[in-house]
């Protein structure tokens, strides 16, 4: 999964940019100030970094440098100093694209998914691979889940779940890859995914018969066992392993 540092010292920004990023199945790091920001960015070693400019103690434009001077993690400037003579000065030192505040999200994802795509190339693919166990059929792109030909309505949360899990079928997946995959975040709510467990396990049931089963592994875990031991990839990519498809949005 895709690692974003975001530093910024507006905490209502901060809050708000990690969330949109983290919906959008970015891994999120976050920073407040140029300090944390180059300790976190050593420390995590992000795919991106998105950086404010007018940051306390150590300013934007020096987090830039030393970054710069030391690896070629792609930057975005997000700053409301637009001034000819910032912006130069940022794509001087090295920055990969500059977007002034205020700006739309949409627009923010997509120059992050333009650079990704810039410097990762091919490495960095946005779909993942339809997966069907036992009849059980799942496909990313269109957030669809099929029983022979009938559908199975699910959140798209619901389906990021069952999808991690009926790609690893009859193998465990941890609860902390769960919350990474779906939530972006390994420190999610253990509630929330226990109800979202619940409703897909009610969703499966189709006249009186289940579709699959997923089971608790206490303290560990879930597991999906399905008609069929192994999952079948019905198309390029890594099933369950393979970059966050873009678009799905709870």
């Amino acid at each position: 999964m895709i690692k974003i540092l975001v530093v910024e010292d507006d905490p209502d920004l901060l809050d708000l940019t990690a969330y949109v990023l983290r919906r959008d199945r970015f891994v999120v790091v976050e920073a407040r100030d140029g300090t944390e920001a180059l300790r976190r960015w050593g420390a995590d070693r992000p795919d991106l970094v998105l950086l404010d400019l007018g940051l306390p103690g150590i300013d934007g434009f020096e987090v830039l440098r030393q970054i710069r001077e030391q690896d070629k993690t792609p930057v975005l400037v997000l700053t409301g100093r637009t001034e000819s003579r910032d912006v130069m000065r940022t794509f001087g030192l090295g920055t990969d694209d500059f977007l002034a505040k205020p700006f739309e999200f949409r627009e923010l994802t997509a120059r992050i998914r333009a650079i990704l795509r810039r410097v990762q190339g091919s490495s960095y693919d946005e779909t993942e691979a339809p997966v069907e166990v036992g009849g059980l059929r799942l496909v990313p792109e269109d957030c669809e889940v099929t029983w022979r030909e009938e559908v199975v309505r699910l959140t798209r949360i619901e389906f990021r779940i069952l999808y991690l899990l009926v790609a690893n079928a009859a193998h465990v997946v941890s609860t902390g890859r769960l919350y990474t995959y779906v939530w972006g975040s390994a420190g999610a709510d253990a509630n929330a995914l226990r109800t979202h467990i619940s409703h897909i396990r009610r969703k499966l049931v189709r006249s009186g018969s289940a579709l699959g089963e997923i089971t608790s592994v206490p303290g560990v875990g879930y597991v999906f066992r399905g008609a069929s031991a192994e999952p079948a990839v019905l198309a390029t990519g890594a099933a369950g392993e393979a970059a966050s498809p873009a678009g799905l949005i709870d």
